[in-house]
């Protein structure tokens, strides 16, 4: 996915798809985002209260599961 910088006021902002928004599980009112670069590239992380946090290690780890095994045969292509 390509975006470009929007200008806001004096500075620019990044403009986040909806649907992106919700598969990362993102509240544009309530959770906040940690934003880091390397000098390459930017990192944005959404930062997750333990519980939440728990909650998604272990839907990634059913998913892993039951489709871990097909995601390495691709990823090996």
């Amino acid at each position: 996915m390509r975006k470009s910088l929007i200008k806001h006021g004096n500075s620019h902002a990044l403009l986040i798809d909806k649907a992106v928004l919700e598969l990362l599980k993102i509240d544009p009112e309530t959770t906040q985002l940690e934003v880091a670069t390397d000098g390459n590239v930017l990192v944005i992380t959404p930062i997750r209260d333990k519980k939440t946090q728990k909650e998604l290690s272990d839907k990634l780890a059913k998913i892993d599961a039951k489709y871990g095994a097909a995601f390495k045969r691709l990823a090996d292509r």
